[in-house]
């Protein structure tokens, strides 16, 4: 078994076998899944931040973690803007930041996403509330769905005060409005480093659309996106290993 394979083979092997049996009709699935599931990671239509950040320039980043990155980069890879979504580690220290290591929920890494996007075409707060809407679930404290451990913690990390300002605000906001059933544990850590992750995880919701997990817990954030966020969703991803 190739290297890929074996990652995503254990990362919820028995709960993929057992969904396994679903995949065997190609079209069913297909129209099945096209609508977002009432899945662990259901979306929430929730308002947009009351404020956001004054930012100048084409180009700026943000780094999330909400559970396995595979799902989180996919989202934002279909964000109109955003110019680059690399799946990775943050958290942590560098020579900690591999899978393996990581997996082992010891090394204070989160599995994390770092958003590329320009702020003319896409805010932080716009990327705010698609993080806290579809990306997963931030009343999951250290696990999104079968996944396990502080590395799936929901995490925003902040390069500087004015995100932690807004990321602060913003979960204040969604937690009076009662929409969410139960209070946002997302975290908001500084960001110290981010490291990207190995090139097996890139693109992998694009490169692996029928795996039963990416199926059942990824596949419908996408259709989520493109639901309640249409004017930002774009049909063509902004891929890792085409740029």
């Amino acid at each position: 078994m190739s290297r890929s394979l074996t990652i995503a083979h254990d990362r919820a092997a028995s709960w993929r076998a057992t969904l396994a049996a679903m995949l065997v009709l190609p079209a069913m699935a297909l129209g099945f899944w096209s609508q977002p599931a009432a899945a662990q990671e259901a979306p929430v239509v929730i308002p947009a931040p009351l404020t956001d950040l004054s930012e100048t320039g084409t180009s700026a980043t943000a780094v999330f973690a909400g559970g396995c990155f595979w799902g989180v980069q996919g989202v934002f890879q279909h964000v109109k803007g955003v110019t680059r979504a690399v799946s990775g580690y943050s958290g942590g220290a560098a020579e900690t930041a591999t899978y393996e290591q990581t997996n082992s929920g010891t090394t204070g890494h989160a599995e994390a996403v770092e958003v590329t996007y320009d702020p003319s075409v896409v805010s932080y707060g716009d990327l705010l509330q698609i993080y806290f809407s579809v990306a997963h679930n931030p009343t999951q404290l250290n696990y999104q769905g079968p996944d396990r451990g502080t590395q799936y913690r929901s995490t925003i990390f902040v390069g500087s005060d004015e995100q932690a300002e807004i990321a602060r605000s913003y979960i204040a906001q969604l937690d009076d409005t009662g929409l969410f059933e139960g209070p946002i544990v997302t975290t908001i850590e500084p960001l110290d480093a981010f490291y990207d992750a190995e090139q097996y995880h890139q693109d992998f919701l694009t490169l692996n659309p029928t795996w039963p997990y990416i199926v059942y817990h990824d596949l419908p954030k996408i259709a989520a996106l493109k639901s309640i966020f249409p004017d930002a969703y774009r049909d063509e991803p902004v891929l890792v290993g085409t740029l």
